[in-house]
């Protein structure tokens, strides 16, 4: 099963520019970038690249924290990640139709609900996962509707 779904990647990772690295010079730190018109640009300790996929596979992304997914109707624009030795920061833009007050109340009631720490900070929610992880989810006015970015950071 594994086999020819790894035989599916070859015309995608034939489309990309991917360059080795000198393991010795590679170090343990990791980034990812993706934009909303499907551009993702990868660093690994072994490799480093850039790829394009479809734009629509942004769009339908699946993010929670602690259970808490995103608003329905949300739509992902792109991400960060960035994760070394010391721990990892996540970044995750989003668009949703509704207003910015009512995509803050989402998160609010819903952390609530499951028993996740967090709290209105400005135009924030800000909180602490279970696992002790802090985020915020800065919320704004959009183009039609509102724009956010959730950030999480993990310490090792």
């Amino acid at each position: 099963m594994i086999r020819p779904a790894l035989f599916m990647l070859v015309p995608l990772l034939a489309a990309c520019n991917v360059h080795s690295k000198n393991s010795a010079d590679a170090g343990e730190n990791v980034s990812i970038h993706a934009d909303e018109s499907g551009h993702i640009a990868f660093n690994l300790p072994i490799v480093e690249g850039q790829v394009k996929v479809p734009a629509g596979m942004m769009r339908n992304g699946n993010f929670d924290i602690d259970g808490v997914k995103l608003m329905p109707g949300s739509s992902v624009t792109g991400f960060n990640v960035n994760a070394g030795d010391k721990g990892a920061t996540v970044d995750m833009s989003f668009t949703n139709p509704a207003s910015p007050d009512e995509v803050r109340s989402y998160f609010l009631g819903h952390f609530k609900e499951k028993g996740v720490q967090a709290a209105l900070a400005g135009d924030s929610v800000t909180g602490k996962s279970k696992d002790g992880s802090p985020f915020m989810i800065h919320v704004s006015p959009g183009a039609t509707g509102s724009k956010g970015i959730i950030s999480v950071q993990a310490k090792s």
